[in-house]
This record gives structure tokens, sequence and C-alpha cells, in this order.
């Protein structure tokens, strides 16, 4: 017997719905390395991906061995909107996903590590915010970031589901963990050669590498 269908989705936005990860990488990396701690935009994705730019902070902070100014986090965030501003585009295949749910009836939403200026400005940009403003929530609004799942906890609860009934579609370790902590299935989209296989499954998701497979996942008999 196969698993019932979601009563909610929950999309991981970078990486997920938009691509922004690339760009995102590449400015961290320029900005750690201004700090003397050489790392390319791999290694930001390695070491970062799917954490809030304050825990990110701490981090930097003991690579570097520097104590960082309190609006560092602020610091990036302009930056980033600097570059997504001049365009983001939504990952393919994504809006025919969104599509497929609005057919079968199924609610979805967005639980991100990103603040909702940044949610706004990369949605928006990809074409996606229509779809998606009022159902977004975000870590800014919860005591922990990912990998601890309280995002995703405030998604469904907004959404009127229980946890129990809700997937999530992340890309990164951090979130899978907190979908997993979050009682909730998960689904790892590994596009990205990057991408760390082996502890995404080993934390509990199933993986695929392309949107265009992911409502057969959803809604598997098998």
């Amino acid at each position: 017997m196969g698993k019932p269908a979601p009563g909610l989705v929950i999309f991981d936005c970078d990486g997920v719905l938009v691509d922004t990860e690339r760009q995102a990488n590449a400015i961290m990396a320029a900005m750690v390395s201004e700090l003397g701690h050489p790392m390319t935009g791999p290694d930001c994705q390695k070491q970062f991906m799917g954490r809030t730019l304050e825990d990110v902070q701490r981090l930097v902070e003991e690579l570097t061995g520097r104590t960082l100014p309190a609006d560092w986090p602020e610091q990036v965030r302009a930056r980033d909107l600097e570059s997504f501003r001049a365009g983001v585009s939504a990952i393919p295949g994504v809006a025919a996903v969104l599509d497929h749910l609005d057919a079968a009836g199924v609610p979805f939403c967005v639980g991100s590590s990103g603040k909702y200026e940044k949610m706004r400005t990369t949605l928006g940009s990809a074409g996606l915010l229509p779809r998606l403003e009022g159902r977004l929530f975000s870590a800014q609004d919860c005591a922990r970031g990912k990998p601890a799942p309280d995002v995703f906890l405030l998604a469904a609860r907004g959404m009127n589901h229980a946890p129990e009934t809700c997937v999530v579609i992340e890309d990164s370790l951090p979130g899978v963990r907190a979908a997993a902590a979050a009682g909730m299935r998960v689904f790892a989209f590994v596009e990205d050669p990057a991408c760390d296989r082996a502890a995404m499954t080993e934390a509990g998701a199933v993986l695929f590498e392309a949107m265009a497979d992911l409502p057969d996942l959803l809604f598997s008999k098998t």
C-alpha cells in the first residue's frame, strides 16, 4: 500500500523554487575570502547551505578567528539582494509542479531560512510570488533556524495542517534534518552535483534529480 497523498507541501525557497544558490555562494565565498580565509562557492555550499546567516556568522567567526560586526548578516543580505534584483530564474519545472498541486487540490507554501524581503525579491524576480504570497514562512519568526524543525512547524500551523500530513521539498542537509525533526516526509532535490546525497539519504530523504519527477513521487501509489 502506498503513502497517502500529502495534505500540505512545504517548499524550501533557495535552490528549490528559485535558482539563487550559486549566486549566493559566490558572494559568500568572496566575503569570507576578504576576511583572510579563502573559500570557493562550492566550499560555502558544503559548509553553510540551508543555515540562517546568523548561524553562518558564528561558523565564519570560528573559521577566521575574527569577531564580525553585529550587522554582518545584513551586509551579506544587502549584497545578495543587489545581485538577485538583477534577475533570478525559477528552478526549471517547478511551475509545472505547482500547477499539478493546484489541479490535485493540494495546498502548498514556503518554509525558508531566508527573510521575507529576500523571498519576495527572489520569488518576484522569478515570477512565482503571485502564487505564494500569503503563504511564506521564514525562520526570522522562529527561535531556531534549520536544522531545528521550527520553520516547518510554523508553516504547518500557519496552513492549519498537522505535521504528519506534510511533505517538505528541500535541497540542503540542514533542511532535510529539520523536516525529519518535524516529523514530516521529505524529498531532496539533488540536481546540484555538490549535494551530499549519502548524508541526505541517511537523514531520511527520498532523492530526486528533476522537478518533472516530483509529482509522481508525491502521489505514488506504490
